[in-house]
């Protein structure tokens, strides 16, 4: 395991598209929700005797990094993009991507989502030869590692894919293609749309529909999709592995009108709801209470499924991003603090279940718990949309380290007395299996890493 930042970040690339940037600044609006920390956009025309990229990158989100003026900037009909998801080390304007370099076969610059696990084994062996690095993301040596390789840039990817172990999807531009890639084992979802003849890469396909674009398939595990002159190439990594699929995108991480493999979120969740009605059926309860955003689609779901009413009177504020991937603990305790209000007249004397997505340490459940106590609820009770954390994980979430994980510290009953509820339920692992299907990565439930 390495100490270097994770990525659960957004990333987007077109080609074929006058005035790409923005395009790629109107997918990055999209793609907001999987990554605060930073953003950036790089440019460049093909076509171009000279060809130079245009790159701006910043702090803070697609609104406040990409202004019209900047985008006067960023010219050409090709350009990437990349959101940052906030982790809990090397943040700030030193790692934020695309990156983009000046290597002995021209320009290229490269966006990506993932973590690599041997990123430690492999920047020692590159400073050893002599390699000067300027971030301290493991992004910075797959471009090392493209650099040094001889041939193409096709086959100087496969070389790389050769060398680097655990999670990423990419986008790379270079002076004339547009180069998606996605890990041999898929954990990071990446997805290829077109729109009036220009190829459009996103990491979900949400992005494609607020530019009126249309689905075409998904990158495949393994799979570099290169887009040059209107022609498609496509090969395989010489690496093989189990799919893999990240289990908390379709949880959490991804929007619920994106599709994962063919299936839109916003089912998936509602499933995971009645599979939660199905496994706890002994709740009587007066209303079902989601926790926003993440246990919306799943508490509709278990509300049919019981025919408890529906009561969504947790109010969010929108102007405050998604808690979990603020950077400190800190942060993500003012952010849960000032997201939601509680109408706490509609609850007293009620009995109420509350579903989420998740239970991380604990802390910011247990105070939302205690609103619904001060508020007058006879009885409270929780459900969560997935089986129990305990495990961190390696390949771009970032969950904390095993001893602060309350799953896997205390066992079910002290994880109910901790947080004062009356009843705790969790999803289980059959029941997510069942929901999402086989090929899904499960480690932070059982710790069965299938990259190391």
């Amino acid at each position: 395991m390495n100490n270097y930042p994770k990525h659960y970040c957004g990333i987007f690339g077109i080609k074929g598209q006058p005035k790409a940037a923005e395009s790629v600044y109107r997918g990055l609006f999209a793609l907001q929700h999987r990554g605060e920390e930073s953003c950036g956009i790089v440019s460049c025309e093909p076509s171009a005797e000279k060809v130079s990229f245009y790159e701006h990158k910043g702090v803070g989100l697609v609104s406040q990094v990409i202004s019209e003026s900047v985008l006067r900037i960023l010219k050409g009909s090709m350009a990437i993009g990349h959101n940052r998801y906030s982790t809990t080390g090397g943040t700030g304007l030193q790692n934020a991507q695309p990156l983009s370099i000046l290597y002995k076969n021209g320009r290229i610059a490269l966006a990506h989502n993932g973590n690599l696990t041997n990123t430690n084994a492999l920047r020692t062996q590159l400073e050893q030869s002599g390699a000067v690095f300027l971030t301290t993301t493991d992004s910075e040596v797959m471009l090392h590692l493209i650099a040094r390789s001889n041939g193409s840039i096709e086959e100087a990817i496969l070389d790389m894919m050769d060398q680097v172990e655990g999670a990423y999807s990419l986008v790379i531009m270079t002076e004339d293609k547009l180069i998606c890639v996605r890990d041999p084992h898929g954990f990071r979802p990446l997805s290829v749309g077109i729109l009036n003849g220009a190829q459009i890469v996103s990491s979900e396909t949400c992005a494609f529909d607020i530019l009126g674009a249309h689905f075409v398939r998904d990158v495949e595990p393994g799979e570099i999709i290169v887009f040059k002159d209107g022609e498609i190439q496509t090969l395989k990594s010489r690496k093989k592995a189990p799919k893999s699929l990240c289990s908390f995108c379709g949880i959490y991480f991804a929007k619920p009108d994106s599709y994962l493999e063919g299936r839109d979120v916003y089912s998936l969740r509602i499933a995971m709801g009645k599979k939660l009605a199905e496994e706890h059926p002994s709740i009587q309860a007066d209303m079902v209470i989601p926790m926003p955003d993440g246990g919306i689609c799943a508490a509709l779901g278990y509300s049919r499924a019981t025919g408890f009413l529906y009561e969504p009177i947790l109010i969010r504020n929108h102007y405050i991003g998604r808690s979990f991937i603020k950077p400190s603990q800190l942060e993500r305790q003012i952010a849960a603090n000032f997201k939601l209000n509680l109408i706490a007249g509609l609850v007293k004397g009620k009995r109420v279940v509350i579903i989420d997505d998740s239970i991380v340490r604990g802390v910011t459940s247990q105070a939302r718990v205690k609103k619904f106590k001060e508020a007058g609820a006879s009885w409270v009770g929780m459900l969560i949309s997935c089986p129990p954390h305990k495990h961190r994980c390696p390949y771009g979430i970032d969950f904390p380290d095993r001893e602060d994980l309350i799953a896997n510290q205390l066992d079910l009953e002290g994880i109910r007395k901790t947080l004062g509820l009356d009843y705790l339920g969790y999803l289980s692992e059959a029941g997510l299996i069942e929901v999402l299907g086989d090929g899904h990565c499960l480690a932070c439930f059982n710790g069965k890493y299938p990259a190391g």
